[in-house]
């Protein structure tokens, strides 16, 4: 497990360097303050998973992996199945982070990946009820940050949603007097059944300049995020800012825009892996 401690500081002089390079259209890395870095996928890469993603965004990874499960309902949606999302932060993946318990970075980070699948009804979690009322599909979506240079959230969205799409439910079969499930991890009943895709575009304000996929030292020097959701359909389906900084209202009308426009096109991206 992990804990995650304040954003490394950078020294003034560079940080100017890069406020400079931001001023003039482009990031360090000399891409437009608008573009993703490249997007790599790997599948399959844990055997024991019902299904795992490796997601390269530049040189930030990041694991999805989807485990399935008998289970029970949650009380108050005992027809439907049940999501439950957890992250973790690797002490491997950045000099900042630590060992320890999941602090609140890696909570939060969970949780905008879950309201945002959940609110989108990306998957179709009345589709995972086996017997009604107290048998049905817990989904387990677990999130293992790797490497760090930059937008967790969106690199973490991505392999989320594809390792979701590529999630296989295992064979199995209902004693129909007991009531009790049988599972054969052997076979496979089919794909986990989704409604839609989506994704999400983090928008970072870095001084008076609005980027999306920042590296970890523009990222460091970011006053404030808004992490935008986008569905397949083309609905926003979950906010969230971070930071003590604010966006005025023509920023945030601004973010909007860029959303819309760069969740259509990563989704793209994502069918391509699915293909």
């Amino acid at each position: 497990m992990s804990s995650t401690p304040e954003t490394s500081i950078i020294p003034k002089i560079k940080m100017n360097a890069i406020l400079n390079v931001l001023a003039k259209g482009y990031h360090i890395d000399k891409r437009p303050l608008l573009s993703y870095r490249q997007i790599d996928v790997i599948k399959n890469i844990s055997p024991n998973a019902d299904s795992s993603v490796l997601v390269k965004l530049g040189y930030t990874q990041v694991l999805a992996g989807v485990k399935i499960e008998v289970g029970q309902p949650f009380p108050d949606n005992p027809e439907e199945g049940v999501l439950i999302v957890n992250a973790e932060y690797i002490p491997a993946a950045s000099p900042t982070f630590e060992p320890g318990p999941p602090d609140e970075n890696a909570i939060e980070l969970a949780r905008v990946i879950d309201r945002s699948i959940r609110e989108s009804k990306a998957v179709a979690l009345d589709k995972l009820v086996l017997v009604p009322g107290r048998k049905v599909w817990v989904v387990w979506l677990d999130i293992y940050i790797l490497d760090h240079d930059g937008n967790l959230i969106d690199a973490s969205m991505i392999a989320s949603i594809i390792a979701l799409a590529k999630a296989r439910i295992p064979y199995y079969e209902i004693d129909q007097v007991t009531g009790n499930v049988k599972i054969d991890r052997s076979k496979s009943a089919g794909l986990l059944p989704l409604n839609k895709l989506v994704s999400s575009v983090t928008i970072y304000k870095i001084g008076d300049v609005l980027v999306v996929d920042p590296t970890a030292e523009e990222e460091a020097i970011a006053s404030a995020s808004l992490t935008i959701a986008i569905s397949e359909d083309g609905n926003i389906v979950g906010m969230q800012k971070r930071g003590l900084g604010t966006f005025t209202e023509k920023e945030i009308e601004q973010a909007l825009e860029i959303s819309l426009n760069r969740g259509k096109e990563i989704i793209e991206t994502i069918k391509k892996f699915l293909s």
